[in-house]
C-alpha cells in the first residue's frame, strides 16, 4: 500500500464538547465510547474517580457520564466535590442499582439525568447531546464572567465601589450623599469606570453585572 492509499482514521472533534465517562467497568466504558463516537461525539475514558482527578482535562465544554457505585470514591462523592469546587459540568448518572431514592438525591443535587443499566443507546445519545449543549452554554457563559471580572479588574477601588452602588439602584445625587463627595465627582469615577471597562453606557455594565450575577467588593 502507498502512502497515498493509506486511510487516517478521523477522532471526534472536541470542540462542540467532549464526554468524560467515569466508570470501573471498562468494557461499558470502550462500548460507551464507540457509541459516542458514532454520532461525532469526543468522549475520554476513565475507570476511577482518581484517575478522572488527577488527568489534564483542558478547557473546552463538557459533560460527565458518571457511574453511582465504584471502589474507594463514588459517584456521589465526585458530584459534591465538583459542586464544592464550583464546577458547573453537567453529569448524566447511570447504575445497575438505582433507584429513586439514589435518583431523586443526584438531581436534588444537580445532575442532568438518572440512568439504569443497561441503558437504551439511542436514549442515551440523546441525553449526552442535550447534556453537551447544555455544556456549551454554562462554557460560554463562564468565559464571558472571567471576561467581565477582568474588565472590572481594571477599575479602581472607588471607581468599583460606585458601580456597586450603582448596580444598587443609587443615584449620583445619593452616592454623593453617601460616601460624602460632590456629583460631578461620582460623575467622573461613572465615566471612568465606563472607559475602562469598554461598556457603551453605564446602564450596559450594569446590565451585564446583573444578568451574569457578577459579585462586586463591598
Amino acid at each position: 500500500m502507498t502512502a497515498s492509499d493509506e486511510v487516517t482514521a478521523i477522532e471526534p472533534a472536541t470542540e462542540d464538547g467532549v464526554v468524560y465517562i467515569v466508570d470501573d467497568d471498562s468494557e461499558l466504558c470502550t462500548s460507551l465510547a464507540w457509541l459516542l463516537e458514532s454520532v461525532g461525539v469526543a468522549s475520554r475514558c476513565f475507570g476511577s474517580v482518581r484517575e478522572f482527578l488527577d488527568a489534564d482535562l483542558g478547557t473546552v465544554p463538557a459533560c460527565l457520564v458518571l457511574d453511582v457505585r465504584m471502589p474507594e470514591i463514588g459517584g456521589f462523592e465526585l458530584q459534591e466535590h465538583l459542586s464544592s469546587a464550583g464546577s458547573v459540568i453537567p453529569i448524566v448518572f447511570v447504575s445497575a442499582h438505582g433507584d429513586i431514592r439514589m435518583s431523586v438525591r443526584a438531581l436534588q443535587k444537580g445532575a442532568l439525568d438518572f440512568l439504569p443499566k443497561p441503558y437504551d443507546p439511542q436514549h442515551m445519545i440523546e441525553v449526552v447531546q442535550g447534556a453537551l449543549r447544555t455544556a456549551r452554554e454554562r462554557f460560554a457563559r463562564a468565559a464571558e464572567v472571567r471576561e467581565l471580572q477582568e474588565r472590572l479588574a481594571r477599575l479602581t477601588p472607588r471607581e468599583l465601589e460606585i458601580v456597586r452602588l450603582v448596580v444598587d439602584g443609587m443615584s449620583s445625587k445619593r452616592i454623593a450623599t453617601r460616601l460624602g463627595i460632590s456629583v460631578k465627582t461620582v460623575d467622573v469615577h461613572r465615566a471612568r469606570a465606563r472607559e475602562k471597562t469598554g461598556a457603551e453606557t453605564v446602564a450596559q455594565l450594569v446590565r451585564d453585572v446583573l444578568q451574569l450575577g457578577v459579585e462586586l467588593p463591598g
